[in-house]
Parts: C-alpha cells; sequence; structure tokens
C-alpha cells in the first residue's frame, strides 16, 4: 500500500506542476496574481479529488484508517516538497515559499493541503466504480 500511495502522490506533484505552469502562462496575465493562485488552488484540488478517486481503489487501503494514514502521508510529502525542495532545491526565498500561506492576503493553499489529507480518506468511504477500473488497469501495468 505505501509504495503505491507514494506513486499516487508523485501523480500528484505532476498535477501540481502543469496546474503551476498553466496558472503562470494564461491565468496571471488575465486575473494577476492573487486570484490565479485562487483559481489555481481550487482547480489543483479537484484534480486531487479526481485522483483521489480513480487511484484509491488502487492504493487498497484495509480500512478508514488506513485511508487517513494515506492522506496524511501524502501531506507531509507535500509539505517537505514545498519547504525543502522550494527552498533548497529552487532556491525560493523563505518569504516567497510562506507567501502561500498567508489567508490573509487571499492565499488559500490551506485548501489543496486539507484535500491532500482528506481525499483519500473521503473517497475511499464514498467508494467509486472508476476506481474499481482504475485499479484494474493500473494493476495490470504495475
Amino acid at each position: 500500500m505505501w509504495t503505491r500511495t507514494i506513486v499516487v502522490w508523485c501523480g500528484l506533484l505532476v498535477l501540481a506542476f502543469v496546474n503551476g505552469a498553466v496558472r503562470e502562462a494564461t491565468l496571471v496575465p488575465v486575473f494577476g496574481d492573487n486570484v490565479a493562485h485562487a483559481i489555481s488552488s481550487v482547480t489543483l484540488s479537484a484534480a486531487i479529488i479526481v485522483l483521489a478517486r480513480l487511484t484509491i481503489g488502487w492504493i487498497a487501503p484495509a480500512s478508514s484508517a488506513a485511508a487517513w494514514q494515506v492522506g496524511a502521508l501524502w501531506l507531509a510529502l507535500t509539505l517537505a516538497f514545498e519547504f525543502l525542495a522550494g527552498h533548497y532545491l529552487f532556491g525560493t526565498p523563505w518569504s516567497r515559499v510562506l507567501a502561500d500561506y498567508n489567508v490573509l492576503r487571499g492565499r488559500i493553499w490551506i485548501v489543496v493541503l486539507l484535500t491532500t489529507v482528506c481525499a483519500p480518506g473521503v473517497c475511499r468511504k464514498t467508494g467509486s466504480a472508476g476506481s474499481k477500473k482504475a485499479e484494474a488497469t493500473l494493476t495490470s501495468t504495475v
């Protein structure tokens, strides 16, 4: 289960990079930085929910508690990447890394983090025919 959890998180990472590239290329020039970040946070949250629904059957947490542990690991990996890779690998100043957490300035990145931690547990509980189909496809390819 944990290997699959990390594989899916890598997919989330790809979605986040694509989401950010689309934001910078199309949304920021039209709406400005704050509105573009808000739109981008909502679209990334939606993508996380879709990916969680499609893959939760393949990840196969044995219980609701295990599904919530998947979400906790996704959150930990996301925060580690955001802070450690953001600052040390990409050279982003700490002030800029922390700016996305300032809800008083209209940044709603916290919505993405809440979605990340909750999606596996909620998607496991609600179930999905799509997750069974994705599980069969992913199992045959991995």
